[in-house]
């Protein structure tokens, strides 16, 4: 327990960093109707199961139509 708490300061930036990715990136599939590769529920699908990094990263880069 002692090891998780010295690790705390560290490990919140990253959480909160991914969650506010996460939250965009959920935000910006559900409203817009166009994506360069794929449909809505393809990347909502990756984008819920690869949660963590990947998965947001994933739809950013490859995903995201910028009309």
């Amino acid at each position: 327990m002692k090891e998780l708490i010295e690790f705390l300061p560290l490990i919140l930036p990253l959480v909160a960093v991914q969650l506010a990715l996460l939250g965009y990136t959920l935000y910006h599939i559900l409203t817009h109707k166009t994506y360069k590769r794929g449909s809505r529920g393809l990347w909502l699908c990756l984008t819920l199961i690869l949660s963590n990094l990947i998965g947001p990263i994933l739809y950013l880069a490859l995903g995201r139509d910028n009309t």
